[in-house]
């Protein structure tokens, strides 16, 4: 049995794409491809999937007269660039042979009940071309995989290009991803095999992926610590990238919030990246929130402002035909966000970003090696300190701030929570996980209520957009109800603020009376 640590990077590219980078030079001028292999492998867990939920996952896979039996662990979020163990055994057969199980994650999950309900569960079949590529000193496999998966009676096609690092540095690694995109539209993959037969075994494909927990340890260098972080983030964001194009606007909302802490990620570590790379990835996530940002305020708009109205009410006038403006309006800004993602830009900053993550220059820089060489549970107790005061100074006078402060105050509040979610393996005591749970409750209100002061405003702002638009005397009738429906509009938000202020008030002295859990 072998555990060797495997590097590899997934690169999602179409069919059309795949065909013209099977003929390129830069995979054929190397060496001639190895011969096509057919791989057969069969994933095995429980029924109520229990290594899936252990982030475990169990193949045999039937290669040429081999039969290999494969453990990995997964990891939630581990990111495009993996680098993990896997335990790889030969066995006799199609037949699991738990004894070889043994040193690996899958060993202490074996009860006598989890053996008898192991079963197959999905198969992938793959057609997998081998090119072997000697590039700036190190030996890089690329693998073009085509074939299908298949669970009981569902099955999707499966295309598949994986760069694996056989021998040298990882830098090398993501320079020939980068070669590879300047000749075909390649974009990171993040989902494995498991991943995808799961998906179809349990009808989740295309689901909204929500952000995953960060497993941090107190005596974690910053480095490593702020990696993990991002590479969560990069996941989330590239894994909603499917619900996004679908149509599915909670996938929407999910991208943005990896965007968001993501971005939130790089603020708090923001000592140590200061180096021109940085600057260009913030650029690019900042276009891609201005992308995101104006169909998510349309979609708040409709669902807390004009269909509650609509519905009290559906015989004012105006209303129905500012509902269906708003409708046309949101529908536009969502393909537009679509059309971000399937762009060239989106695609080189997804691997521009997970470039920058294992192998930027933020790392080489000599100041970032100073703010490296810590441990992250004392750089986590300086940053959090530092939010809470900078949040706890700002609210004290929430309700006499004008409405550029509030938002203000909501990023500080959102910055906080965020780090606060970052850090919480950091200090893993009972009595801090306690407090940490009190502590994100509370910050959670509090930006809950700034950010419905904040949606207030846009709303007033957007309920005003759809009368200000030019007409014509024919529709000038129609266009003075339409003002009056976003009178009206504007009335019930403004009424509002009043008691949201002071909803919000009262967040922040409950938030500000708590506990700080890293103390």
């Amino acid at each position: 049995m072998t555990a060797p640590r495997e590097i590899e990077l997934k690169l999602e590219i179409p069919v059309q794409g795949l065909r013209k980078l099977e003929r390129s030079q830069l995979l054929l001028g190397n060496h001639s491809p190895l011969k096509g292999a057919e791989l057969v492998s069969v994933y095995f867990d429980t029924g109520r999937l229990k290594l899936r939920k252990k982030g475990v996952s169990l193949r045999v896979r039937h290669v040429g007269g081999q039969h290999l039996q494969t453990v990995k662990r997964n990891e939630p979020g581990n990111g495009a660039t993996v680098s993990r163990n896997e335990w790889e055994t030969e066995i006799n057969g199609k037949d699991l042979d738990l004894g070889a199980a043994q040193g690996t994650p899958l060993e202490p999950l074996l009860t006598g009940r989890v053996r008898r309900a192991l079963k197959p569960i999905f198969e992938t079949r793959v057609r997998r071309t081998v090119y072997p590529i000697r590039y700036d000193n190190s030996d890089i496999e690329v693998s073009i995989d085509k074939g299908r998966i298949e669970a009981g009676r569902r099955s999707s096609t499966l295309y598949e290009v994986e760069l694996e690092l056989k021998r040298g540095e990882s830098p090398a690694l993501f320079r020939l991803a980068h070669q590879l995109a300047e000749r075909v539209p390649a974009r990171l993959g993040v989902k494995s095999k498991a991943d995808r037969g799961y998906e179809l075994l349990t009808g989740e494909a295309s689901r909204p992926v929500k952000a995953f927990s960060v497993k941090l340890t107190p005596k974690q260098s910053v480095e490593t610590a702020f990696q993990s972080i991002a590479r969560a983030c990069l996941h989330q964001l590239c894994a909603n990238i499917e619900p996004l194009r679908a149509g599915d606007a909670e996938g929407l909302h999910q991208a943005r919030v990896s965007i968001r802490r993501l971005r939130a990620a790089i603020s708090l570590f923001s000592n140590m990246l200061r180096d021109k790379q940085t600057d260009g990835i913030k650029r690019e996530l900042k276009w891609l929130t201005g992308e995101f940002g104006p169909v998510r305020e349309a979609d708040v708009f409709m669902e807390r402002v004009v269909r509650p109205v609509a519905e009290a009410d559906h015989k004012m006038r105006g209303v129905s035909e500012l509902r269906d403006d708003v409708i046309k309006s949101r529908n536009g800004k969502f393909a537009r966000a679509q059309s971000a993602v399937d762009s060239a830009r989106f695609r080189a900053l997804s691997l521009d970003a997970a470039t920058w993550i294992e192998t930027g220059d933020w790392m080489h820089e000599d100041d970032a090696r100073k703010n490296q060489s810590g441990k992250i549970v004392e750089t986590a107790t300086e940053l959090l300190n530092r939010r809470w005061e900078k949040l706890a100074k700002r609210g004290k006078h929430l309700d006499s701030l004008n409405p550029r402060q509030k938002h203000k105050l909501r990023i500080a509040a959102k910055k906080l929570r965020y780090a606060s979610e970052f850090f919480a393996d950091v200090f893993p005591a009972k009595k801090a996980a306690r407090q940490r749970k009190r502590f994100i409750a509370g910050l959670k209100e509090l930006q809950i209520c700034l950010g419905d002061l904040s949606d207030i405003v846009a709303n007033k702002r957007l309920s005003s957009s759809f009368v200000n638009s030019p007409i014509t005397h024919e529709r000038r009738n129609q266009q003075a109800w339409k003002a009056f429906a976003a009178g009206r509009l504007c009335g019930r938000e403004e009424a509002r603020l009043s008691s949201v202020t002071k909803a919000a008030t009262h967040a922040y002295k409950v938030f500000a009376s708590a506990k700080r859990f890293w103390n």
